[in-house]
């Protein structure tokens, strides 16, 4: 959904963050102006591609339908779907993201181990908006 946040498909699917050179820091979302650590003099921010696993953090469900700009059809019963932070297996930052269709908090545990893949935010006739969503390992698309 928003451009340079990830890129590829399948297996190759992967979040985009950035690494400043200066310091090492990495950040998702990508910066692209300055480095945000404070201590840092600051240095090229270069794209990266992140983790493709990590362990849960935490996690929660949404049983509420968010306000715009999130896009749902009011017409449609609300669906509740589980919310994941995510410690990235290298980067050892946390990233947010939804669970997979199908993945609820009874099936969530701090300490499993996910994956991002490719999911559909929305889609109507012309338009198919992906982001990404968390996969606990050893499950099928």
């Amino acid at each position: 959904m928003v451009p340079g946040w990830f890129a590829g498909e399948g297996d190759d699917f992967r979040l985009l963050g950035t690494r400043c050179s200066a310091c090492a820091s990495v950040f998702f979302p990508r910066e692209d102006a300055f480095c945000r650590n404070p201590g840092c003099p600051g240095g090229e921010l270069a794209e990266i591609p992140l983790s493709r696993r990590g362990r849960i953090w935490s996690y929660t469900d949404s049983r509420y339908r968010p306000p715009s700009p999130y896009v749902s059809d009011p017409e449609l019963e609300w669906q509740p779907y589980a919310l994941i932070a995510v410690e990235l297996e290298s980067e050892r930052i946390v990233v947010l993201g939804q669970a997979v269709p199908g993945v609820t908090v009874a099936d969530l545990t701090v300490g499993m181990e996910v994956e991002v893949v490719p999911g559909v935010l929305n889609e109507d006739a012309e338009t198919t908006w992906t982001t990404w969503h968390w996969r606990p390992t050893g499950v099928g698309a």
